[in-house]
C-alpha cells in the first residue's frame, strides 16, 4: 500500500503564514478592488490579496491566490513539495492546468506580470529527486497530454469520464484510439469527489458496464470512497459528517468480483489491443460494441461491452499471435459462464450482448 497527499498549487487558505510573512507570493489587489468587488478580493493583514478562482467560475471564498510567476513562490513550492515527498509516495496535484503559463497569464492578466521562461511544473517537478515519486494531475481543457510532457506521470482522463455520461459508443472508441503511451499515463475513473454520485447519473447496467471498462484500460484507475457500496449523497469536501445510506449489495458483490478479476499481472504490465469490430449490411448495431484485449505470456483476458440502450450483434477480430490455433474456452470472470469457440470462430467472433451488458473473458486454450 502507497500513499498519495493532496497539493494544490494555486491557491492557499486565508490563515497560511505567507499572507504575512511573504505577501509577494500572492496575487495583489487595491481597495479599489475590493470596493468594486468584494466576493473577488479579500483584506488580511493590511494587505488586498485576490481570491483563489478556476477563469469559469465564481471565486472561492476560503482561499487567496497564489502568483504562480513569483519567483520566490516557485522556490517555496519547490521546498515545499520536496518535502512531501519526503513523507509519502506521490501527489495528486489540484486543478494543475491552472497554473500553466498560458491559463495562468490568461486569468490574471498583468497582475500576475511577465509569465516566467519556463514552466511552473517543470521546475516543481525536477525539485523532487526520487524517479519512484509520482506526479499525478487533475488535469481538464485538453491539457493532459501537455501536462504529461512536462513531467506528470498520470493525468485525469475526464474526457472519458464525459463520454461515458453523455458520449456513444463511436466516440468512446475514437477517444480510445489515442497514442499508447498517451494512454497508459491516464488516471480512468467514473465518479470522484467533484462529480456526481455514480449511483446517481448510470442506471445499475450502465455503471457496471462503465466500470468493466475502466478497470479494464490501460492507465490508473480511480476508484472513490463509497462507489462500491453505491451510495448516491456526494460530500461536499468542506463536512466531516454524512447521511447513513443503505449499502447496495449487489453492487457491493460486483465491484468485488470486479476488483479480483483484474488483479492480475496481465492488467498490470500486459499487452493492450483495441479490438476490431463489424456487422453485417442489414445490421449496424456492431457500432454499439466495444472491445479489447490483454496478453502476458500465457494469459489472455477478451472485454466486451455493449455500451448502448439496445441490443447489439458483431464480429470481433482476434489478434493474438496464437488466435487461428486449436480450440478455446472462454470463461467469464464475472458471470463465470463458459463458451467453446474453435480457431476459426476466434477469427470472427460472434457477440450478442443485451442493453449495457458486457463480457469479461478469461481466454485458455482447450
Amino acid at each position: 500500500m502507497k500513499l498519495i497527499l493532496d497539493y494544490v498549487p494555486n491557491h492557499v487558505a486565508i490563515d497560511h503564514p505567507w499572507l504575512s510573512e511573504h505577501p509577494e507570493y500572492f496575487i495583489l489587489g487595491t481597495y479599489g478592488d475590493l470596493h468594486r468587488d468584494p466576493a473577488a478580493y479579500i483584506e488580511v493583514a493590511g494587505n488586498v490579496y485576490a481570491r483563489g478562482r478556476d477563469p469559469f467560475f465564481p471565486p472561492w471564498p476560503d482561499v487567496v491566490q497564489l502568483n504562480a510567476f513569483a519567483p520566490g513562490l516557485r522556490l517555496a513550492a519547490r521546498e515545499t513539495v520536496a518535502s512531501i515527498a519526503r513523507q509519502c509516495d506521490g501527489i495528486r496535484c489540484d486543478m494543475a492546468m491552472l497554473v500553466l503559463n498560458e491559463i495562468f497569464q490568461r486569468t490574471w492578466g498583468s497582475r500576475a506580470g511577465p509569465a516566467p521562461a519556463t514552466e511552473y511544473w517543470t521546475e516543481i517537478i525536477s525539485a523532487v529527486e526520487s524517479s519512484a515519486f509520482l506526479f499525478i494531475a487533475e488535469a481538464y481543457w485538453d491539457k493532459e497530454w501537455q501536462l504529461q510532457q512536462l513531467g506528470f506521470d498520470f493525468c485525469y482522463d475526464k474526457k472519458l469520464y464525459d463520454l461515458l455520461v453523455h458520449g456513444n459508443a463511436a466516440d468512446l472508441r475514437l477517444h480510445l484510439t489515442a497514442n499508447q503511451n498517451y494512454q497508459d499515463r491516464l488516471n480512468r475513473f467514473i465518479e470522484n469527489h467533484d462529480e456526481p454520485r455514480a449511483a446517481v447519473i448510470f442506471s445499475t447496467e450502465k455503471q457496471q458496464s462503465a466500470a468493466v471498462m475502466v478497470a479494464t484500460l490501460p492507465g490508473m484507475k480511480l476508484f472513490h470512497e463509497g462507489q462500491f457500496e453505491g451510495r448516491k449523497v456526494r460530500l461536499p469536501v468542506f463536512l466531516r459528517r454524512r447521511r447513513e445510506e443503505v449499502v447496495d449489495q449487489d453492487l457491493q458483490y460486483f465491484y468485488k468480483q470486479l476488483l479480483n478479476a483484474t488483479d492480475k499481472a496481465c492488467f498490470r504490465d500486459g499487452h493492450w489491443t483495441l479490438c476490431e469490430r463489424s456487422g453485417w449490411p442489414d445490421n449496424f448495431t456492431f457500432q454499439n460494441l466495444l472491445a479489447w484485449s490483454w496478453l502476458k505470456d500465457s494469459q489472455s483476458y477478451l472485454i466486451v461491452v455493449n455500451f448502448g440502450d439496445s441490443p447489439s450483434q458483431g464480429q470481433l477480430r482476434v489478434t493474438w499471435p496464437n488466435a487461428a490455433e486449436g480450440n478455446w474456452i472462454l470463461q467469464d470472470a464475472i458471470s463465470g459462464t463458459i463458451y467453446e469457440r474453435s480457431a476459426d470462430q476466434m477469427q470472427g467472433l460472434f457477440v450478442d450482448l443485451g442493453p449495457w451488458k458486457y463480457h469479461f473473458f478469461e481466454c485458455r486454450r482447450a
